[in-house]
């Protein structure tokens, strides 16, 4: 794994959740159905807990490990590629509130994205806001 990648990964699951979990506020609490996340509807959920669901430190570190997770597997694979990149980082990575708080954002302007497995909506987001190729 690059350290590119390797600090992306930290910075998704450094900082506040303060934004996700305003954005979770009205939602109905999270169940155990919901662990792991089948859909990106699902991931939503769990990354946008509210502060008074019993299950939220649960469901917002399953979202982080999540992301973080995704962003790794998909360097790993994309070394064994030969470099093919499903998406291209920025230099300073994101910072992991404001990232989540765009997928939440992303997915939910879209709700045929819910229905889709969770890590391909993972996966689409960021390719779709991190083109190879493209500076941002």
């Amino acid at each position: 794994m690059t350290l590119k990648a390797l600090s992306l990964a930290t910075a998704m699951l450094a900082g506040p959740f303060v934004v996700l979990l305003t954005v979770g506020a009205a939602r109905a609490a999270v169940t155990e159905a919901e662990f792991p996340p089948k859909t990106v509807g699902q991931l939503v959920a769990l990354c946008t807990a509210a502060k008074d669901d019993p299950m939220m430190t649960a469901s917002v570190n399953y979202c982080h490990g999540f992301a973080e997770g995704a962003v790794i597997v998909e360097t790993a694979h994309a070394a064994q590629r030969g470099g093919r990149k499903l998406f291209c980082l920025p230099n300073p990575p994101p910072a992991s509130d404001a990232e989540l708080a765009g997928f939440v954002s992303w997915a939910n302007a879209t709700p045929a994205r819910l229905e889709q497995p969770a890590v391909d909506g993972m996966f689409l987001y960021l390719a779709t806001k991190y083109p190879c190729g493209k500076k941002k």
